[in-house]
């Protein structure tokens, strides 16, 4: 039997939500009195320090006296500076992505033959086991790709003869294989999907070995299997600049409380994947996408400043858009100045975008940028810094590659992969305690009731 065919009595089921509203009615109140810090947030909205690591490090501010001050923001890969590793590859007009899952995984850059090397063992690693496609994959299409991604990932523990095996050499030997097979798994799950809930055709390509991850992806999703080296550049670009960002984003601090319980490498990993497709995370570059579309759809003109400023406006007081009051690909809880991965999207975005059918999008995005923080003074009196973080342009860059919005979010998995796979690693390597925060109860006592007396 489907879940459709499951008759459940909607009034029955309104009356047990209505009974778990009232058993779960908090007030904010209940926690400031217990100084309980929301969403692992301090008072000011940075993050509660939770542990220690030599990943990655995330900067948007320092602390003077006690006090907050904005700084341009820096991303450091294992110390180096994000934006020096992504700038040197497009300098020297080559695909990075590899160099820096090597770099997040061992700690130090590659040589030129290590990088060779590594770059082979990916290729080879990429094969999915045999009838995997048409059993895990095939056989039960997802509405979303997120989901595949995941159960496929848990599907792969089934294939592996180690699989709870937490020992460096075999989960360093797990996270290899995930991160080459993440794009492949990606690509087949995206191809169900059009078959089977778009009734398009779908069409499957062989793995080319000598390939880059990003030009394996461009090469798997097109039907003709077509694409410039330019494109694969950009897209390599994007795959750097989504790779790792610190101990404390949502999803890699799931794999981190995971992997410090002592499961396994593949659970771990799909629990990042559910993480991660939140719209509060990764899936947030789906909702510019469609914070984008009510613009189009309700401006004359997206490039007129005065009217982007007076739907901004509308936007922040729940009267437009999806009602949320947020702009989505504004804010970050860290930047303050400025995001570095929003910083070399924008500029790639540009030189994509001008003089082409995306330039009106691409205003319409700086506008969204540079009016943001304004209207925000002007409506909600608040003045706090906020720049435009990664997604703001993340998903122009995916439109002018031609990336459908179904995978947005599952390329920014297929780039993550790398990131979460070095914490797990760091986790079990320094761990060395489950993650176990404490909830305050505030329940009131009260009775057992037998049930010959309840109403």
């Amino acid at each position: 039997m489907s879940y459709a065919n499951i008759h459940m009595d909607d009034k029955r089921i309104k009356t047990y939500g209505d009974k778990i509203r009232t058993a779960s009615n908090m007030t904010s109140e209940d926690f400031v009195r217990f100084n309980v810090k929301r969403g692992l947030r301090n008072a000011d909205g940075t993050g509660v320090m939770a542990g220690i690591t030599r990943v990655c490090s995330v900067e948007g501010y320092y602390i003077d006296d006690g006090e907050k001050i904005p700084k341009e923001g820096r991303l450091n890969y294992r110390g180096i500076n994000m934006e020096d590793i992504v700038n040197a590859c497009i300098n020297e007009d080559r695909f990075g992505y590899e160099e820096v899952v090597f770099l997040l995984l061992f700690g130090t850059l590659p040589s030129k033959e290590e990088l060779a090397i590594f770059r082979q063992v990916l290729s080879d690693c990429r094969e999915l086991p045999d009838d995997f496609i048409e059993d895990m994959i095939m056989k039960a299409p997802s509405k979303d790709i997120m989901n595949k991604m995941a159960r496929s990932v848990l599907a792969l523990y089934s294939f592996d003869p180690d699989p709870d095996n937490i020992e460096l050499e075999n989960v360093i030997k797990q996270s290899v294989h995930l991160i080459a097979q993440l794009p492949v798994i990606m690509a087949y799950a995206y191809q169900v999907k059009r078959r089977h809930f778009y009734k398009k055709s779908m069409y499957i390509h062989p793995l080319k070995p000598e390939l880059s991850t990003a030009e394996s992806i461009l090469r798997s999703i097109r039907a003709d299997k077509q694409y410039t080296d330019e494109e694969a550049k950009l897209l390599d670009v994007c795959l750097m600049v989504h790779a790792e960002h610190g101990g404390g984003n949502n999803s890699t601090f799931t794999t981190r409380v995971l992997t410090s319980s002592g499961t396994d490498t593949y659970s771990a990993i799909a629990g990042a994947i559910g993480a991660l497709k939140g719209p509060k995370h990764g899936g947030a570059n789906k909702k510019v996408a469609e914070m984008i579309s009510y613009f189009k759809e309700n401006l004359d003109d997206i490039t007129n400043e005065d009217q982007v400023r007076d739907y901004l406006v509308k936007i922040i007081k729940k009267e437009a858009a999806d009602k949320s009051g947020l702009i989505y690909g504004m804010g970050h809880a860290v930047y303050t100045l400025s995001d570095p991965r929003a910083k070399i999207l924008r500029q790639k975005a540009s030189a994509f975008a001008l003089d082409s059918e995306f330039e009106d999008e691409f205003r319409l995005l700086n506008l969204i940028e540079k009016l943001t923080p304004e209207v925000f003074a002007d409506v909600k009196g608040n003045t706090k810094n906020m720049c435009a973080n990664v997604d703001l342009y993340s998903g122009l860059v995916y439109k002018i590659l031609g990336v459908p919005d179904d995978l947005y979010t599952p390329i920014f998995t297929v780039a993550r992969s790398a990131g979460w796979s070095a914490h797990r690693i760091e986790e079990l390597l320094t761990g060395n305690r489950i993650i176990r925060p404490a909830y305050k109860n505030i329940n009131e006592k009260v009775p057992y009731i037998p049930l010959s007396l309840r109403k």
